[in-house]
């Protein structure tokens, strides 16, 4: 559970906008829809390769 302590002379909207940010870097909401639907392991593997892969490459190009 997210907690957002109200400082005192706080906007409302600036509380939100912090809430936010920290339920967006939790990734609540992507664990929720990964949840959603069952993946093979084999597929989820294969995600993990090709994300590796393109960062790799990425790293590359940056060093060339």
């Amino acid at each position: 559970m997210i907690k957002i302590e109200i400082k005192e002379g706080e906007n409302i909207e600036r509380a939100l906008k912090r809430y936010k940010r920290k339920h967006r870097n939790v990734q609540i909401m992507q664990n929720l829809k990964e949840s959603r639907y069952f993946t093979k392991p084999s597929v989820k593997r294969r995600r993990e390769i090709q994300k590796a892969q393109y960062i790799q490459n990425l790293r590359d190009q940056e060093n060339i």
